[in-house]
Parts: structure tokens; sequence; C-alpha cells
């Protein structure tokens, strides 16, 4: 007989305490107990509760190597039965055996029902450092059944490949939202549509009638950074200035050569560059860059209330000042086929066609941002990403504990991306090169993003090292290697000309990559969602679709024709909600760096969290410092607003 003790911590989520009976067995090298209950006189097992008991086995199990976990409905006597099935979160237990140190097992889960979960002790193991047949295969056993439970579909062909289910009813408890994040999210929906149907505003299917009546829709919700956008909107400087630390940051690059499709001359742009400025000369420098949306050249557009909305795939040619000055723009073209019917806008031009121009440029924006820097890769890719890391990684592996154009356009476009798509692209510090932006000022998004990245990839670098000792290592842990094959395969479909490896090598290999998942997964997503609802609540700053065709010449631009182009009342009510409900804090907040869960138990792997935390909050203590000197504040990447992962 061997008496153990049996800590058990229940999670304070809502409805995380059971009523259900719960036991537990020992698995050790010499055997395994029955399950013994864990009961004491009154109710366990209650919300927020740690709670202890004593477990006595028939028999020495000798070392334990897992903990199986019972959970049953309580019985009651006929004709009452079984007591409702009601879900448990566990946090953790502790298993103090008769000699030795107490072992701890994290869990983290809820289950449901009746059922049997296998735990392990907390320690990180990689598949070749397991030294028991007993946990070889408990690992086999636990990834066949998430194979079982996760499987994947195709949504559309040529998208990234996602979860086989559907509806979000049938989803397990522990990859569902919250019930504290899905009420918050509900009830802002509620308030959110409520507001503007009182407006009037949500039946409304035509135009509106003038920029003064569109500032009602401005009182919904504002934000400092949005008045600064309405304050701002038409001048030049801060129409470029979006190409940087804008929702959509990540378009703009260097322009060495004009693209022969993009016939601007000197004459053109004397106006800003100054007499006889050349443009080769320019060209040289290095002062011009180029926002190219030809992706959205002939794409499929929506019908909204019975009309056909309009698209246009515009060129844009900025120019860097002297002296770290402003950036500005220089030429729009928007059409990738130059002729009588695609005239170059330019910033002399009548006012109200620059300023059409202009809009074009940014409701092209918003349509590459919305279905490719948001949907594309900061979500579908996101769900790549946890699907493999859900059928590949066991808990106890290292990475899985720390780490207006309508459906039909959105499709086409995500399909022209994915042919595309590169590694390079999904890698800052490479991407930021690729673009040529390394030295244009103010841009935000590059400065604070590298020192993000560098942070992440210091604390992933930390953790590769403790748990591979050689790059040998990473060759031989079949299970990281069957992760990055499956993200290959069903994420960027086993494109071999994206780059993204299909297997890692070395121990610098891995880094790079577990960088580019969490840096993705986190702080890019963050950037580009959590501004949508600042860009855009100013309608004609981010217009979601455009009603009339793109202007084939000059001087036809009036005030009733710039307001007849922009969408109609109820789009844009309906746009503004979402994107509303897209850009705030969803609830049960858990910043970039913060690990509630405690997954790792050993000294090595906490010191290197609390190291990642301390490098998180000097960055933002420097990016506070910076921004109290800016006009604009850029927030997108301080790091206390970055969620670890994708939140919303």
């Amino acid at each position: 007989m061997a008496e153990y003790g049996v800590r058990v911590s229940t999670g304070e989520a809502i409805g995380a305490g059971t009523w259900n009976r719960i036991a537990v067995s020992i698995v050790g090298t010499l055997g395994e107990t029955p399950p013994l209950r864990l009961d004491h006189f009154g109710k366990e097992f209650s919300k927020g509760a740690v709670e202890d008991f004593r477990v006595a086995s028939p028999q020495d199990v000798g070392r334990v190597l897992l903990l199986r976990l019972h959970k049953a409905p309580l019985l009651l006597p006929s004709p009452v039965g079984p007591l409702a099935r009601d879900a448990w979160f566990c946090n953790w237990l502790q298993l103090t055996p008769p000699q030795g140190a107490p072992l701890r097992f994290p869990c983290y889960q809820w289950m449901e029902g009746s059922g049997i979960l296998t735990l392990r002790e907390g320690a990180g193991k990689v598949s070749w450092a397991d030294d028991h047949p007993v946990l070889q295969q408990q690992r086999r056993e636990e990834l066949q059944a998430r194979q079982d439970s996760y499987q994947w579909k195709t949504y559309r062909p040529g998208w990234p490949r996602c979860l086989d289910e559907k509806t979000v009813k049938d989803l397990d408890l522990n990859i569902k939202y919250s019930v504290t994040k899905n009420v918050h999210f509900y009830l802002k929906a509620g308030s959110g549509f409520t507001e503007m149907t009182l407006k009037g505003l949500l039946c409304r299917k035509g135009p509106w009638k003038s920029l003064h009546e569109m500032k009602r829709m401005f009182n919904f919700h504002k934000s400092p950074a949005a008045e600064y956008v309405y304050e701002h909107w038409q001048e030049d400087a801060f129409f470029a200035s979006q190409f940087l630390n804008g929702l959509n940051p990540v378009l703009i690059r260097r322009c060495r050569s004009l693209p022969e499709n993009f016939p601007v001359t000197d004459d053109m742009v004397a106006p800003v560059l100054g007499p006889g400025a050349s443009l080769q000369a320019e060209l040289e420098r290095g002062s011009l860059f180029l926002v190219d949306h030809a992706i959205l050249s002939g794409v499929r557009t929506n019908v909204i209330n019975g009309k056909p909305q309009f698209s246009a795939a515009p060129m844009t040619l900025l120019y860097q000042t002297p002296g770290g000055g402003p950036l500005l723009p220089l030429a729009i073209q928007l059409s990738q086929t130059p002729g009588p019917t695609s005239p170059i806008f330019l910033p002399s031009d009548n006012k109200r066609d620059w300023l059409l121009a202009k809009t074009w440029v940014r409701n092209s924006e918003f349509s590459v941002h919305e279905a490719l820097t948001h949907l594309l890769q900061a979500h579908l890719l996101s769900e790549v990403f946890t699907m493999a890391t859900l059928r590949q990684l066991p808990h106890c592996h290292p990475l899985f504990k720390s780490t207006g154009i309508g459906l039909g356009g959105f499709s086409e476009l995500i399909q022209r991306r994915m042919e595309e798509l590169s590694y390079t692209a999904l890698c800052l510090p490479e991407d930021i090169r690729a673009r040529g932006v390394e030295d244009i000022p103010g841009y935000y998004y590059r400065d604070d993003g590298l020192q993000i990245w560098g942070a992440v990839e210091s604390f992933v670098s930390e953790i590769v090292s403790i748990y591979y000792p050689s790059d040998a290592s990473v060759r031989d842990d079949s299970e990281l290697q069957a992760w990055v094959r499956e993200i290959f395969s069903e994420g960027f479909l086993g494109r071999e000309d994206s780059g993204v490896p299909s297997s890692l090598d070395t121990r610098e290999s891995l880094v790079r990559y577990a960088t580019m998942v969490i840096f993705n997964c986190s702080a890019k997503h963050y950037a580009v969602s959590a501004g949508q609802f600042d860009s855009s609540i100013w309608m004609p700053n981010l217009p979601p679709t455009m009603q009339l065709p793109p202007p084939t010449s000059k001087g036809q631009t009036e005030p009733e024709g710039f307001i007849a182009t922009l969408p109609a009342v109820n789009a844009t009510c309906d746009i503004i909600v979402t994107l509303w409900l897209l850009s705030k804090d969803p609830g049960d907040r858990r910043p970039l760096g913060t690990y509630p869960e405690e997954h790792f138990i050993e000294e090595a792997p906490r010191r290197s969290i609390t190291a990642f935390q301390s490098r998180l909050a000097q960055i933002s203590k420097d990016i506070q410092k910076r921004n109290k000197e800016l006009a604009l504040p850029y927030t997108y990447l301080d790091p206390p607003l970055i969620e670890n992962s994708v939140s919303i």
C-alpha cells in the first residue's frame, strides 16, 4: 500500500467547476493503479478552487510516468439517475509520492461529459528524449486522437486548407472562445447595431447627402486617432504616411526603375520635385517609392443594394523629401493599362480630381488589406499553424508549450496571392530588406516590428537551445518535422517556389521558423487589425466599396459625384460596426509574453520567459516615450496591447 497526495486546481472561467465524479490513475514503470476517487465530504471542484486529497494505491507502481484523469457523472438513486454531465476545466494536478519531490502535471483543458484524460509531468520533451515505451506510446495515442478530432478540408480551391467543422457549435470546448469573450463580443455587436438603427442609418440604401451628414456616423465611438484621421484625411502627407503606419503597412517598396506601364514624366512631377528635377536622378538616389495594387486588376466585384460595385488596380508613386521630411504622393494611375482613358493624376491637378484619385487608392488599400493582409495572412495562415500544432505536436512538446469586392472577389484575391506568397514576406527582417525600406524615415511599423521580432527571436533561440543540443537533434525530432511538413502541404499547398520549408535541418532554421509563426500570429495580426476602426470610422479615408467606376478623364469631378461614388449609407454602417468589433479588445486579454497557463515547470524556460517579458517591457517604454513626440502616436505594436495570438 502506497499513499499519495493529490492537489487539484480548477479554473476560474465561467462554468469551470463541476459536480461530476473525479478520479485519478497513477501510471508508473511497474504498473498502473485502478481509478482512485478524489472525494471529501461536501462539494469539490468549484470554480477557482485548489484542493488537497489523499489516495492509497494497492500496489507500488514504481517511478511515476503518467497521470490519468477520470471524469464521470454523479449517480443519484433512481428515478433521479445521473446528474448532468457538466464540463470541468482543470488547471493542473500535483502528485506527491511517498518518497521524492512533488510532480506537477499541467492540464489547462476542458473535460466534457465522461472521459479519461492522460497527463504528463510538466517537463518539456522532444520525441527522441522520451526514455520509456509507455511515454512513447502516450505521445502516439495523443497525436492520433487529435488527428482524428481535427481534420483538414478545402474551403475554397487555392485557399489554405482549414478545420473540417461546419459551425462553431461543433468545436471542442478547448478551441472555442471563452464564455467571457463571447459575451463581450455579442454585447458589443448588439450595442453597435442598436445605435446605428436608432440613428436611422442601417435601413438607408441611398447615398449620403453630404460629407456634413456623414459626420453623424463619425460620432460613433470615435477615438483620438480617428479624430486625427478626420482632420487630416485630405492632406497629401497623411495620405502617404498611411502606407507606412496605417492598417496595411506592408506594400510600399523602393522604386529603382519606373514600371513600363506607369509612364510618369519629369514635367508631371516638377511641381513637387522642383523645376529641372529628374526622375532618373531621384530613382538613383533612392528617394522614390511605389505602391502597386496590381493584384486587384480585373477582380470580380460585389452587388450591394442591387447595384454593381467597382474596383480599381492603381499604382501610386511616392517621394521621400530630403532631410527626413514627409513622404509625399507624386502620381497616381488608377489602372494597370496606361492610355487616354487611364490618365495619371497629379497633386497639381484640380483639387477634386486629385482627392478622388487618392480615395480610389484608399479603397484599393481596403480590399487588399481585408482580403490578403488581414484575412489570408493573419487569420487563414494562423489557422494552419494552429491546426498543424494540434495535430502534430503533443502537449509536452516544447513548441506546443511556447507557442467591397465580395466573397467571390476575396476568393480570387486569395488564390492569386497564394500563388506568389513567399517565406520572405512572412519574415519581417527579410521582407523589409526585400522591399528596400530599411531607411525610410518615420516607418514605425518597421521600427517597432523589428524590435518585437528580435525579442521573440531571442526567446525562441533560448528555448530551442534548452531542448535541442545540436542540428542533428532538430532533424531527429519526427514530430517537429511532421509539423513543418503539414504546414507546407496544407497551408502553402506544397508550393516549393514559395520558399516555405517543408523540413528543418538546423537549430538556426528552427528559430527563424518558430519566430515567424509567433510573430505573424501575434504582433503582425495586431498591427493590421487594431487600426481598422481608427482608419475607417471617417469612411472617405477608407471606403470599403465604390458605387461608380473610376474616372477616365480629368476635370469631370463634382462634389456630388464624389459623394455618389462612396458607399451607400447602410453599407457604410455595416462595415463600420464590423470593423469596430474587429478592432477592439475582445475581453479575456492575454498580452504577448504573458503565459497564465504554466506549461513549463523547469527553471531554464521560466528564466527565458521572464527575460522575454523584460525585453517587451523595455520596448514598450521606448515606444511610449517616442509617441509623446508624435502628433499621431503609433500604438499598434506596443507590446502590452498585442495579444499572444489571434484573438478575434
